[in-house]
């Protein structure tokens, strides 16, 4: 078993020097330190979590959501449909501007839209039945539709994972596939380029010309209010130098501290730990459909018979069983399809993995794992994975770097010797995952779809009967039945689920419940 590195926690904030990430204590500075580095800044072209943190800073959206997850109108001032549920019309706040001063207009939104469609799963199902996207005027457009989509809203207002941020129309008309680098949108905060340092600071400023909605703010909904002029991001890999900052008043929040040192942290009088998103994350595995030898289902299925979902929490995430749980099962807990496969379809066993293995004619492929060295969430995960393939048979590789280079590398379909990969793995909000047509975890898009690139025609058709079933007594059969056959056909694999005790000064207010860090709301005293 692969036992966690285990940090002295007691002695953290006296043995390692806190750096200088932020002298100035003004208060209107914000200092946070992130998940991850940042270093991939479009929230379209990737679904890394931290890029998505990074948009809601600086981009707005057309919907939010509240705490029941229910949309909202945002940047839209509002929207009518006709009675046969074929045309939508929309109409946007007055005053919107982006940070460049330009107002947003709907071709804007537009444009935003159907690059945003290209990319993620419930956009795609719903670029499959629009007829027409038609700008009316500058604060009015129009979507005509060849079928009456249910998910309308909820596809517009999706909160995690590859939100829908409205961009100017000059950069959401860069082609889907290639990343936007200028970051100009028009959300409360924007983005300072010239103080941008992949690997160590990251700047927002407070954008005076944004107007907030009225509403109180409640996860992605409501009076986005910006109360710092300027917040910056430390990347700070070291957990223990973070812990230490922390407890000294040189940071002001720390999005994910090191499950080692959440005892320390408990301990300090001027911290404060909270979870913000009680559903918490999935932890999964991904295997690359492309190539050999995970483009055979029945080695995929030798791999699931040896996941053990307790050594990859314990390896993540220590022994505080309150903070994860099993989930035996690619609809998360929480979410209204979850049911566990049990142990049949994931044993944990190594002599039957490696039984299966050898029935599966496994030729000793070399199997590249790329895993991350900076970010403690994941990259016990991949430790785990190589120790117990290794253990059962498998020519393992397991190539670590950092974070942005993970993100970088998964998206290289080549073979391994061109500089591909064979197995990756990652966590999302279980909010993310809850239904057939959020959920890439059970879409069998194949080269339209995640990385990992796993097709299945009967996945597509059972996600689109999903959407337009009218009762839920067969949405839940379909989800069922879908849920199952991406497990046994091994889309992903589950490996368990758990929450985030973020941890931040005791003089902050504000903070939000939800699946992200949002900025507004947040101020001190």
């Amino acid at each position: 078993m692969i036992q966690r590195r285990t940090l002295f926690a007691a002695g953290a904030a006296g043995i390692f020097a806190a750096p200088a990430v932020a002298q100035n204590t003004r208060a209107a500075t914000l200092r946070f330190v992130p998940q991850a580095n940042l270093s991939v800044l479009d929230p379209i072209f990737t679904t890394a979590t931290v890029t998505g943190n990074h948009g809601f800073h600086v981009f707005d959206t057309l919907y939010g959501v509240d705490a029941e997850l229910k949309p909202k109108p945002q940047m839209i001032e509002g929207q009518e449909t006709s009675s046969d549920g074929l045309t939508w019309t929309f109409r946007l706040r007055e005053g919107l501007r982006f940070h460049d001063g330009s107002p947003v207009r709907s071709a804007d939104c537009i444009a935003s839209i159907t690059r945003w469609c290209a990319r993620e799963p419930i956009g795609q199902l719903l670029a499959r039945v629009v007829e027409q996207w038609r700008a009316t005027d500058d604060r009015n457009f129009e979507v005509r539709l060849k079928r009456a989509f249910p998910l309308m809203l909820d596809a517009l207002a999706k909160p995690d994972s590859s939100v829908l941020f409205v961009m100017p129309e000059r950069l959401a008309a860069t082609d889907p596939g290639r990343a936007v680098t200028e970051m100009i949108g028009s959300g409360p905060y924007r983005f300072v380029a010239g103080e941008y340092n992949s690997g160590s600071r990251v700047v927002y400023e407070k954008f005076d010309g944004y107007a907030p909605r009225s509403e109180p703010a409640a996860w992605t909904s409501g009076g986005k209010v910006a109360h710092f002029r300027r917040i910056e991001w430390h990347i700070l890999p070291d957990a223990a130098t973070a812990a230490a900052a922390l407890q000294n008043g040189e940071i002001d929040w720390w999005e994910r501290p090191h499950p080692d040192l959440q005892p320390l942290l408990a301990r300090a009088r001027d911290v404060r730990r909270e979870v913000t998103d009680p559903l918490g994350r999935l932890a999964v595995m991904r295997m690359n459909c492309l190539h050999p030898p995970f483009d055979d289902v029945r080695i995929r299925r030798a791999v699931r018979l040896s996941v053990a979902q307790e050594e990859y929490m314990r390896a993540s995430r220590g022994d505080a069983r309150e903070d994860w749980a099993i989930c035996r099962s690619l609809w998360p807990r929480g979410t209204p399809y979850h049911r566990d496969e049990g142990a049949a379809m994931m044993p944990g066993d190594l002599d039957r993995a490696r039984a299966a293995l050898r029935e599966a004619g496994y030729a000793n492929q070399r199997v590249v794992i790329i895993n991350p060295t900076d970010f403690p969430d994941i990259g016990p995960l991949g430790q785990v994975t190589a120790d117990r393939l290794k253990r059962v048979g498998m020519n393992i590789d397991l190539a670590e770097s950092d974070w942005g280079t993970v993100v970088q590398r998964r998206s290289n379909r080549e073979t391994v010797d061109k500089g591909g990969w064979s197995i990756l793995h990652t966590t999302g909000g279980a909010t993310a995952w809850a239904n057939p047509a959020l959920s890439f975890l059970v879409r069998g898009q194949g080269p339209n779809g995640w990385f990992g690139w796993w097709q299945s025609a009967r996945a597509e058709e059972l996600a689109e009967a999903w959407l337009f079933a009218t009762d839920p007594e067969r949405q839940k059969a379909l989800a069922t039945e879908l849920g199952h056959l991406a497990l046994e056909d091994v889309s992903f694999l589950p490996l368990g689920q758990f929450v985030i005790r973020t941890a931040f000064r005791r003089d902050l207010t504000g903070i939000l419940q939800g699946s992200s860090p949002y900025p507004w709301g947040v101020r001190r005293g």
